[in-house]
């Protein structure tokens, strides 16, 4: 596994952060907050992934350069800085020096992932007393693998198959840096029910009114005329001259009168049915919606 500078893998890497720069971030252990150095490298593989930032501690060991892992490192772009996760001091001062001047092999970084793979109260031991009672006790050299009892709980991998994939918690990327937030959003969702807006109720009543109707009639009166014969004047004998006294005339009137009487007839029929009319209503009503907040500071962010 090659590792490359990153400004020798990718000479104008610059022009993909927008300018900006991850060297010269200041390193601190997150938690405590404490300073520990500042990134002076990254290094890439051969696909241009970051594996390692390169720790100047010249703030506590002056000129000594080691590697952090990149899953061991989430970075802050809020306030430019990069935090070590599960990092102490005292780890920080036990990883083996990294020398620009040598060449990165599988039993450095080893060494490396040793000193991450350590639980923070881990003391390494020195077993060869077991070995050899009456032998001193020998310096324990923080750089030296790990002893065998410790080993022991230590994942191990084979050299020729070790890839980065291994050990996620080492080089992959660490959910500070990979969130997942999800977005809600209300929508307005249609549907119809049937309801009761009232009642029709059709009846019948009986009106009276008064209705007019000319019947044309027939009346008799009686006309008296009185006329003077041609042969007024005239002596008459006295056989011709009856006088009858009490003589009457009887003459019958007749008149008509309007005989009106009522039936009932069919006028119309009225049918009583319901149908149903289509039409379109519009409804509104307030939604929300949220949306992605991103404070990337003057670092490039890339939305997909």
């Amino acid at each position: 596994m090659v590792l490359y500078k990153l400004e020798d893998f990718e000479p104008n890497y610059q022009d993909n952060f927008d300018g900006h720069d991850i060297k010269g971030l200041g390193v601190y252990t997150q938690g405590t907050d404490e300073k520990i150095g500042t990134v002076s490298d990254v290094l890439v593989d051969e696909e241009g992934h970051f594996r390692y930032l390169v720790v100047d501690l010249g703030f506590w060991i002056f000129g000594k350069k080691v590697l952090l892992p990149l899953g061991r490192a989430r970075i802050d772009y809020n306030v430019d800085r990069v935090y070590t996760v599960g990092l102490t001091r005292e780890q920080a001062e036990d990883l083996p020096e990294f020398n620009e001047r040598q060449t990165l092999d599988y039993d450095y970084e080893e060494r490396v992932r040793g000193v991450y793979r350590q639980p923070t109260d881990y003391t390494p031991v020195d077993t060869s007393a077991a070995l050899d009672p009456l032998a001193p006790p020998a310096a324990l050299d923080p750089l030296a693998p790990p002893p065998v009892a410790a080993l022991a709980t230590t994942p191990t991998y084979a050299r020729d198959s070790y890839t980065y994939e291994n050990e996620p918690s080492l080089y992959g990327l660490n959910e500070q840096d990979h969130q997942t937030l999800r977005l809600y959003e209300e929508r307005l969702i249609a549907s119809k029910r049937r309801q009761k807006t009232g009642e029709v109720t059709i009846g019948k009543h009986v009106e009276t009114d008064t209705a007019r109707v000319v019947v044309p009639v027939e009346r008799e009166r009686v006309v008296i005329e009185r006329v003077t014969p041609a042969d007024a004047g005239t002596a008459v004998s006295g056989r011709e001259a009856d006088f009858r006294e009490g003589e009457v005339a009887r003459i019958e009137i007749h008149e008509e009168t309007a005989d009106v009487r009522k039936e009932a007839f069919l006028r119309e029929e009225v049918r009583v049915r319901k149908v149903v009319d289509q039409d379109t209503v519009e409804t509104q009503e307030t939604v929300r919606r949220e949306e992605l907040d991103v404070n990337s500071g003057n670092l490039p962010v890339e939305e997909r």
